[in-house]
């Protein structure tokens, strides 16, 4: 037993990051391994649900920054507050704007498995502070590792403008530098005091954190096979908004034809049955989970 408890102690003593990223290895390589992020590689994703998806990032988003700057004077966070580096909220509303229109807040969706990672969050901001630090470690170091790839393949499925509409949330004007900021993040995390106990509570988090992400892709392919909508739309609403309509066109043809062609673009990129449209989606989260992560 005391054996036992010294081998235990000795491998807590590692860098919290180090331990993180070993606490998740074994659910970051279920979410690897799944069709879906080997789906959206080869850029099989529809701008349908990549608007879903943001919709979703959102309501994430939203609740771990409220969070955070609930506690961003805690010592048990403090250390690790880079709003200005890595806060996405702001930047995911520029994307739903252009996706949706200005009503986006009223047109959105949030999906019951969106809302529990959402519960999770509050639960945590506001009982269990310390329990935080896991969860922004999951998000943003796997979003500023992954970003870039990401960004590249949906700009390209998706033809995207390449001056970067609709592609805000993968964006990090902040961060001039993802290695060193990275190194700098690491190192803030790895000075946070806290004792064994709470340590491994950070990383049972970190895996619930990881967990949670699957569970919202998971909950929606359940959805699908039940024929079940719950609010969630089946169909694809209109498409792309185009935003130049009444802007001088610089290169190309006119905004009309422009407009036109992209909207039959979006329109043929769509998988002919609801199923195959959902698949696609939930290949995105399931990517932009696994791909971060690994870089991480």
């Amino acid at each position: 037993m005391e054996t036992s408890q010294t081998h235990s102690s000795e491998s807590m003593s590692k860098d919290l990051s180090e331990l993180m990223k070993e606490a998740t290895k074994e659910v970051h390589e279920q979410a690897e391994n799944t069709p879906f992020m080997k789906n959206f590689q080869k850029g099989q994703v529809s701008l349908h649900e990549f608007k879903l998806v943001t919709a979703s990032l959102y309501f994430i988003y939203s609740a771990l920054e409220e969070e955070i700057e609930r506690n961003k004077d805690n010592p048990v966070y403090a250390p690790v507050y880079f709003p200005a580096e890595l806060h996405r909220k702001a930047a995911l509303e520029k994307d739903l704007e252009y996706f949706y229109g200005s009503n986006w807040r009223e047109e959105i969706p949030c999906p019951e498995a969106t809302q529990k990672y959402v519960e999770r969050l509050h639960y945590v901001g506001k009982n269990h502070p310390e329990l935080l630090v896991a969860h922004a470690y999951t998000r943003y170091l796997g979003d500023l590792s992954g970003g870039q790839v990401l960004k590249k393949i949906a700009q390209k499925a998706l033809q995207l403008p390449s001056t970067g509409e609709g592609l805000a949330f993968f964006t990090f004007d902040g961060v001039s530098n993802a290695t060193k900021f990275k190194q700098l993040y690491r190192s803030r995390m790895n000075a946070l005091e806290m004792d064994l106990a709470t340590k491994k509570r950070v990383l049972e988090e970190a895996k619930k954190a990881f967990l949670l992400n699957i569970q919202v892709f998971e909950a929606l392919q359940e959805l699908v096979s039940k024929g079940q909508e719950h609010g969630y739309p089946v169909q694809p609403k209109a498409e792309l908004r185009t935003r130049s309509v009444n802007k001088p066109y610089e290169h190309g043809p006119a905004p009309g034809k422009e407009s036109e062609r992209t909207n039959r673009r979006h329109t043929d990129m769509m998988p002919t049955t609801p199923l195959m449209r959902w698949i696609l989606a939930l290949s995105f989260l399931a990517t932009t989970v696994a791909v971060g992560l690994f870089a991480m």
